[in-house]
């Protein structure tokens, strides 16, 4: 799957349509992990996903058609190419159409599905079927999968964030191995960057956070920083982490060159998920990037030789080298749905069942959600993507948690990071403080 980071922006923008929801939704409010409606008699559920691409709708399609197969009584209608905003507009009308599972590429809704009620809590089904969460799952996959308590979705395939590298820039510079620090990294970005005329003819890393996938959480992951206290409250401004992680990104974007020219270099780049993407152009030398851009680059045949690490980590966490941002695909049952026997069995199949994992891993290029199905040998083996696959079994890995009014605090923080790094916000600590009041004052009003 792809995912840009603007994902949490539209999952900000989303929270006043899910909170109709609350009040729309209809079905069984037993709560249980059998309704007893559909246990064991010919059914027919719908399941609506966003897969739109040919290799991603045939592999979903496959993985359902062994699904039924195995369920010879339950039949699944497939909808695909759906965004989350027309799931909650089908849950509010409800009727037979309405999905009985539902997946979203945005982590970020979690905490409004889950306390909204839309989803189904799943806790009890995993505890009827014998299953654990905590021994199936990674720890970053179970974590935003949840919200307070309530486990109303299941990670589907996940995406981790790593280093992507020009072997053949490096060596011209002279550099014979991946950073694996922040200072080796900055050394690495400032030795491969080339200047020419008022920008550049090549740039070590574009760290700004107009950047592709350079965001404040993706930075994070690096540090291992946790967003709220044991009380829900923004820690953003009394973590050290944080602000170590604003003043290192702001130091290297000034080290390249400085903001104007960062950015008006970045003007040339071209589309994020196509050909002319910067790394591909071999206009940066260094990317922060997501395991789907290895299919990318193989099939758009760059003229140069890459590679893959994980992304540095600061200096004085050197232990935690390997660690990256984790996030991915969810999956629930809805809370509307009258099947919903049938629906956990798909769910279950889907999420838990490693042959079906591993299948879709290797199909669309993401990877595995189950602990078992990270280590099959039946995963591709190529070494720039395996990569992200010990990214995800790295325990030092995390993921940003859930929240009632999804990626909103993401977004507040991103737009303290646009100013500081501009230079329009001088006092960061006086930034920092400012944000996280915001955050506070926006879920208070969420709740």
């Amino acid at each position: 799957m792809r995912r840009t980071p603007l994902r949490t922006l539209a999952a900000a923008t989303a929270t006043a349509t899910l909170a109709l929801l609350v009040s729309a939704c209809t079905g069984t409010d037993s709560g249980g992990a059998d309704d007893g409606s559909d246990a064991g008699k010919e059914v027919t559920i719908n399941f609506w996903h966003g897969w739109s691409q040919e290799n991603e709708v045939k592999a979903i399609t496959e993985n359902v058609a062994a699904f039924e197969k195995s369920h010879p009584n339950i039949r699944v209608k497939l909808v695909g190419n759906v965004s989350d905003d027309k799931i909650e507009q089908a849950l509010r009308a409800g009727g037979r159409d309405a999905p009985d599972v539902a997946s979203s590429f945005t982590t970020d809704n979690v905490g409004k599905f889950c306390s909204a009620g839309v989803w189904l809590d799943l806790a009890p089904f995993l505890a009827r079927d014998g299953i654990d969460p905590v021994t199936t799952f990674p720890a970053p996959m179970r974590e935003y999968t949840r919200f307070q308590g309530n486990q109303c979705a299941l990670p589907l395939l996940g995406d981790a964030y790593g280093l992507y590298y020009n072997k053949t820039a490096f060596a011209a510079a002279g550099i014979t191995a991946p950073p694996k620090t922040f200072s080796e990294f900055e050394a690495a970005a400032i030795k491969l960057t080339q200047p020419e005329g008022d920008g550049y003819k090549q740039l070590g890393f574009m760290p700004t956070y107009h950047g592709y996938e350079t965001i404040p959480s993706h930075y994070l992951g690096q540090y291992g920083a946790t967003y709220f206290d044991a009380d829900g409250k923004s820690n953003i401004a009394t973590d050290p982490k944080v602000a170590a992680m604003y003043t290192w990104q702001k130091g290297l974007v000034d080290k390249l060159g400085g903001f104007d020219k960062l950015e008006k270099y970045r003007t040339t780049f071209g589309e994020e998920f196509s050909a002319k993407n910067p790394f591909h152009t071999g206009q940066v030398a260094m990317s922060l990037d997501g395991e789907w851009r290895t299919r990318m680059i193989a099939e758009a045949n760059v003229g140069f030789d890459w590679a893959t690490a994980p992304f540095p980590v600061p200096d004085d966490q050197a232990d935690t080298y390997g660690r990256g941002y984790i996030t991915g695909t969810i999956i629930g049952v809805t809370k509307s749905s009258r099947k919903q026997t049938a629906a956990w069995q798909l769910v279950k199949y889907l999420t838990t069942d490693t042959t079906a994992l591993v299948n879709f891993a290797n199909a669309i290029h993401n990877v595995p959600s189950t602990n078992a199905a990270l280590a099959s040998p039946e995963l591709s083996a190529d070494p720039n993507f395996r990569t992200f696959i010990d990214i995800a079994r790295n325990p030092h890995s995390s993921t940003t948690p859930a929240s009632i009014n999804g990626g909103a605090y993401q977004v507040s923080m991103r737009n303290l990071g646009y100013d500081f790094e501009a230079g329009r916000q001088t006092d960061l600590r006086a930034g920092l403080a400012a944000t996280a009041r915001e955050i506070d004052e926006a879920i208070d009003q969420a709740k």
